[in-house]
């Protein structure tokens, strides 16, 4: 684990540095650095809804992804672009809905049951959750319909996750720091819930209050990403099974590590989204969707056996 805490900053550095390699002075700091800074941005925010979600269903394979609520923020950010709404605002309504949808279509009461058998849900959780992201992909993909032709192409890309049109993202990063700040406030009630709900009320932890603050975090955090650079998936599935495969467990390392994977993640990915097919731009979630597909499958092998 000691390599990990000290080997991943220095990682984490030397992707960004290979990102910002080879731009001509006169755009490094008007296109280069916004793009880099709005790629960790993202994928830091990602890495912490993850292991948000992770943490309140206790199984290492939810991601704001494939539970729906990705999806459910690129329809709400769709509409209210339809609508001439605020962006962050309908990807917020989004994500929190489809939250929320998913918790009372697999039990009305789970956000608020403290018993071992409430714990068993996170199961009907991720199959609930893969319904929901597939019926708000489709809503998504029907609202593109009714955009101007000139700006569908766009549209589209924004859906499956690009970065070529991210603006100022110093306000994801520093609500990626003030979510990292919660989970280190934290840590201790969210160690405790992860050995289940009994156990954690019985040490005097605020169980409901504590699924909730996770809840609402996850949608935010999601929310944010999707505003700045569309639906991109698997990073938060991917880094902080990763981090805990590597031997990092306490929330106090998992919290932050799990920011600065995420973010070197994406910068990585849309470095190569960048290069792999130059001139041409590859959209970043596809890339990522490329890495992160087969290493779901192989993590949902490693828990059947």
């Amino acid at each position: 684990m000691k390599r990990v805490v000290w080997g991943l900053p220095l990682l984490t550095l030397g992707v960004i540095v290979l990102a910002l390699a080879g731009a001509a002075p006169e755009l490094l700091w008007t296109l280069r650095a916004p793009r880099v800074l709005a790629a960790f941005s993202v994928g830091a925010l990602l890495a912490l809804a993850g292991l948000a979600m992770q943490v309140l269903l206790r199984n290492p394979l939810a991601d704001p992804y494939v539970l729906g609520t990705s999806s459910g923020a690129a329809l709400g950010a769709i509409g209210a672009l339809l609508l001439g709404g605020l962006l962050w605002l309908g990807a917020a309504l989004g994500a929190l809905g489809a939250g929320l949808l998913l918790l009372a279509l697999s039990h009305g009461h789970w956000l608020g049951a403290v018993n071992a058998r409430e714990d068993d849900a996170s199961v009907r959780l991720i199959l609930a959750g893969a319904m929901l992201a597939a019926i708000f992909s489709a809503l998504a993909t029907l609202l593109l319909t009714l955009a101007p032709d000139a700006g569908l192409r766009g549209a589209i890309f924004w859906l499956v996750g690009d970065l070529s049109g991210a603006g100022d993202a110093r306000w994801a990063l520093a609500l990626a720091v003030l979510f990292v700040a919660w989970f280190l406030w934290r840590a201790r009630a969210v160690d405790r819930l992860l050995l289940g709900s009994e156990a954690a009320w019985l040490l005097g932890e605020p169980v409901r209050q504590l699924r909730r603050e996770l809840l609402l975090l996850a949608c935010l955090a999601t929310a944010a990403a999707v505003s700045v650079a569309g639906a991109i998936g698997f990073v938060g599935l991917v880094v902080p099974q990763a981090l805990r495969l590597a031997g990092v467990r306490a929330t106090r390392q998992l919290a932050w590590l799990s920011a600065l994977g995420g973010g070197a993640l994406l910068v990585l990915a849309d470095t190569a989204a960048r290069q792999l097919a130059w001139p041409l731009e590859l959209p970043v979630g596809a890339v990522m969707a490329l890495i992160g597909a087969p290493l779901f499958v192989y993590f949902l092998a490693r828990e059947a056996r």
